[in-house]
């Protein structure tokens, strides 16, 4: 895609900020809603019990690689994300359906694989379903308790009274649909960033003279990690899965959120989702991983059995000492986020493998396993998360590499008519929405 992600970047900016929305065009969301939708579902706790995973177990220098792999996870996002565009299904009504399911079914068939097309349509889908009880259910309300139940003792050894709250509130919200998901997301994903940015920025300010070596760190240890397990293989693996956890590039989630934005042009709609890795990984990320370096928390064998959200909250606390609370509320609404948006995932793809009759058994099955998540052991939850999102991204991938020519073609078109000033903000003339 000769390196979109810088590129187009600027771009993308333009876009979110709505100089090119129009209320007339196709959809059910804007562009700025579809991002948020599409972030809500990512930025969670891949950011920050994730990060703190990939450093207990790779050491500082896994910071490296799932910098690495999130700036990458850009291209393949735009890849992604423009396919669900291009092959998105209007219905009547004018809900939308789309993502990977769709483009790897009717793609692939315009490029003489039809049946290869339907067979991993039908593998994503069902692969999709478990990782939305997975990775987004299980997950999810399993870090959460961890962070909540640290500062509220009241729900100590009592996980089945916070997996009950969260699926009430949950099971509130996802009976409504993308549009409701859209609304909740564009007002609570924004303000969740901002709180959590600023109290990392702020702990970063204070520690300033130590961010060089901090940074020094984790250079040297991605190429030359001390007691890792694996050693530099160890700490490159740490690194990648992570970060593919966190922003989902290549898994095919997104494609799904993003096939809804109101637009006629797939390409714009993938120049907005390549900002995704960008703002998950390489910013939220990367400001969790120099926190818990700065601090030490990784290092010290008082902390050896804090794992995940327990040890981001204690590298915050060292700092900020009031902070851990106020971080378990946005844990938990980093969660509630993800999970609502991952509900929406899996509910498309049980749709296209069972039709819309049968959706109430798909959200009650969500809610299930939403409970579950927070009563079973935390690292069983973490293996089974990866294994489903992991798999989902075979089939994406496999279909994204045959269509990649044909998103090629079209992003050399419409950036020739960018250039040429033929595709116009439509503040500019008039009709924006």
């Amino acid at each position: 895609m000769k390196f979109i992600n810088l590129r187009a970047f600027g771009h993308a900016i333009d876009i979110l900020q709505g100089k090119y929305d129009n209320l007339a065009e196709a959809g059910e969301v804007s562009h700025f809603q579809a991002l948020a939708t599409a972030l809500s579902a990512t930025i969670g706790l891949g950011n920050i019990a994730g990060v703190a995973i990939a450093i207990s177990l790779g050491g500082p220098g896994a910071a490296f690689w799932m910098t690495l792999g999130g700036l990458f996870g850009m291209s393949s996002k735009f890849v992604e994300c423009t396919l669900g565009q291009k092959y998105r299904v209007i219905k009547p009504d004018g809900t939308v359906s789309g993502g990977p399911m769709y483009y790897l079914s009717a793609g692939l068939a315009e490029v003489g694989q039809e049946k290869l097309g339907k067979i991993l349509a039908i593998m994503f889908s069902v692969l999709c379903v478990f990782g939305a009880f997975g990775g987004a259910s299980m997950f999810q309300a399993n870090q959460s308790y961890a962070a909540v139940a640290t500062v509220m003792p009241l729900l100590m050894d009592k996980s089945w009274l916070y997996g009950l709250i969260l699926t009430l509130l949950v099971g509130l919200v996802i009976l409504g649909g993308i549009k409701r998901i859209g609304v909740v997301a564009g007002i609570m994903v924004p303000g969740m960033c901002v709180i959590y940015f600023l109290a990392a920025l702020w702990i970063l300010l204070t520690h300033l003279s130590a961010l060089p070596a901090a940074i020094s760190t984790i250079l040297i240890e991605a190429f030359s990690p001390e007691a890792v397990e694996g050693g530099f293989i160890g700490v490159v693996v740490q690194g990648l899965r992570r970060s593919a956890f966190s922003n989902e590039a290549g898994v095919g989630s997104a494609a799904i959120a993003h096939s809804a934005a109101r637009t006629e042009e797939p390409i714009r709609e993938g120049i907005v989702a390549l900002l995704e890795p960008f703002i998950d990984t390489v910013i939220i990320c990367n400001m969790t991983a120099l926190v818990i370096v700065i601090t030490g928390v990784y290092n010290k064998p008082e902390l050896d059995q804090l794992k995940g959200a327990e040890l981001t909250s204690a590298a915050f606390g060292t700092a900020i000492p009031w902070f851990p609370s106020l971080l378990a509320i946005a844990v938990f609404f980093f969660a509630f986020s993800t999970m609502i948006s991952w509900s929406y995932y899996g509910e498309r793809c049980w749709d296209y493998l069972f039709g819309e009759s049968s959706l109430i058994i798909y959200k009650l099955l969500f809610l299930i396993a939403l409970f579950t998540g927070t009563v079973i052991d935390s690292a069983w939850a973490i293996n089974f998360s990866d294994a489903t999102l992991i798999a989902m991204s075979f089939p994406n991938l496999l279909g994204a590499y045959f269509l990649s020519g044909q998103v090629a073609a079209d992003l050399d078109n419409y950036m020739q008519r960018l250039t040429q000033g033929l595709v116009t903000p439509l503040r500019e003339i008039g009709v924006r929405g």
